[in-house]
């Protein structure tokens, strides 16, 4: 087996909890509000995503355009900041900026999904700037940005693998030759995918045989909560914030 690939980012006992979104459960997703109530209830991991406006501010959103969540409208990256922070998340809360999230919760650990190349490199600017490399881990569909953002920020950033990272180590989860790269400090994975299954335990074994962990999203349920943590996963990230606790707390791996 090999050594862990050990970054400050991981310092933690068990498990860990993420907070998909804050929690999006109640529609209040990437709001201040939604992730001071996960804090409050514990939470320390906190999932988050970027997008760049024009005038180069990073806002913690999902979406590409502001439409399906908030009552405002159009293409984050086609709006100026002074726009988009009137649009408000369920008609209640406001779009916040990356860096006040940092600023507002200083002891959480933040795994964040750059949704478009113009964004990375504004990133690992602010995050040099606020010197939250152990603070951060950096994620992406796209393969090419997380070998990009490796590139440019070395050792002291952590990601997730990409796509075709996954993809391989899958491959490898059943014995077919594919070339695992081990820059990654995990696998961030769905539990399926076009109903082929993507967590089991050949996969979960691949990957801490190279000392990838395995963190699975978005799990809401109860029982593959307990299934996904019976597998030895390294971490869920769930909706439902309360849920995961009680699973986590029923099996004494809550901290």
């Amino acid at each position: 087996m090999s050594t862990p690939i050990r970054h400050p980012y991981l310092d933690h006992p068990g498990p860990i909890p993420f907070a998909h979104r804050g929690g999006d459960a109640d529609g209040l997703e990437n709001t201040l509000f939604q992730f001071r109530r996960a804090v409050d209830l514990g939470y320390r991991y906190l999932e988050t995503d970027v997008h760049l406006t024009r005038d180069g501010k990073l806002v913690a959103f999902h979406d590409s355009t502001l439409d399906r969540v908030t009552d405002g409208a159009g293409r984050i990256c086609d709006l100026l900041w002074a726009d988009v922070r009137h649009a408000r998340v369920a008609g209640q809360e406001p779009v916040p900026l990356f860096e006040e999230l940092l600023e507002a919760f200083p002891e959480a650990r933040w795994n964040v999904d750059v949704k478009a190349e113009p964004a990375l490199l504004p990133f690992l600017d602010l995050i040099e700037r606020t010197d939250a490399w152990d603070r951060i881990c950096l994620g992406s569909f796209s393969e090419a940005r997380v070998v990009r953002a490796q590139r440019l920020a070395g050792p002291r950033l952590a990601t997730s693998y990409g796509t075709r990272g996954v993809l391989n180590l899958r491959l490898r989860s059943w014995g077919v030759p594919a070339m695992v790269r081990r820059s990654a400090v995990a696998a961030q994975v769905p539990e399926t995918q076009s109903g082929i299954p993507v967590v089991d335990r050949r996969f979960v074994h691949a990957a801490h045989a190279r000392g990838i962990q395995v963190h699975v999203w978005t799990v809401n349920e109860e029982d593959r909560m307990h299934r996904l943590l019976d597998l030895g996963v390294d971490g869920i990230m769930t909706d439902h914030i309360e849920t995961l606790r009680k699973v986590m707390e029923d099996r004494g791996v809550w901290v």
